[in-house]
């Protein structure tokens, strides 16, 4: 890691990924995969949430109908996760700790996307309930027809940084699961990593590690910026 990468760095644009990272839907996931593996007498273990995390929701379906020997019932599968998922979304949204209040200091000084695996109704939901959608610049999701490919490919990070008018190296990608760090990598991004402590391995591919958004040095670095480019 080098933190001076981004501490040291005002980026041209920032894309965030949104569960886990903005909002707090990470664990709606966990329980929707639950909930619907139970219903066929399935308990998954952690070395299938590990698997399951961060991908995209059609290759969930396709782990949990391998998880549950019934391979044929992957579309099946999905639909009735997407179900339990938005359901638990619009029963309970909560963003993560310093989303919001990072979220609103960085707008001042760059363009921001966001860049997720999640069906674009369930992204933009949860973020106007959040009060955060009216910052966000863009929503890039996987789509078939712009050809665009779910992380862990880099497309939606390269189409984020597009639509913001920016060089992908000119952006910060935030990002909490190795499966979107991957992507945002290969679409050459700066990476801020957010979560609990990263494997040695993981660790390496970020330029930034912190606990949460509300870590006092990025908290400290975007109320820097802002006044800085204001002034400019």
């Amino acid at each position: 890691m080098n933190a001076e990468r981004i501490l040291a760095w005002t980026p041209a644009a920032i894309v965030f990924d949104c569960d886990g990272t903005l909002m707090d839907s990470e664990s709606h996931w966990v329980e929707a995969r639950e909930l619907v593996l139970h219903s066929y007498g399935v308990a998954p273990d952690a070395e299938f949430a590990a698997r399951a995390r961060g991908v995209h929701y059609t290759e969930c379906g396709r782990l949990m109908a391998e998880a549950a020997d019934q391979p044929q019932l992957a579309e099946e599968m999905t639909e009735q996760l997407l179900e339990c998922f938005r359901k638990l979304v619009a029963e309970n949204p909560v963003t993560m700790p310093g989303a919001p209040e990072l979220v609103r200091s960085v707008a001042r000084f760059a363009p921001l996307a966001v860049a997720s695996n999640c069906p674009r109704d369930v992204v933009e939901s949860s973020l106007t309930q959040a009060g955060l959608l009216e910052l966000i610049a863009y929503v890039v999701v996987p789509d078939e027809a712009a050809d665009l490919l779910p992380k862990p490919y880099p497309d939606v990070y390269l189409a984020a940084a597009r639509l913001c008018g920016a060089d992908p190296a000119d952006c910060l990608a935030v990002e909490d699961s190795r499966c979107g760090i991957e992507a945002a990598v290969q679409a050459g991004l700066r990476v801020l990593g957010v979560g609990p402590q990263p494997s040695a391995e993981l660790a390496a591919l970020v330029d930034l590690w912190v606990p949460t958004l509300a870590e006092p040095r990025l908290v400290a670095w975007a109320e820097r910026l802002g006044p800085q480019r204001a002034a400019s």
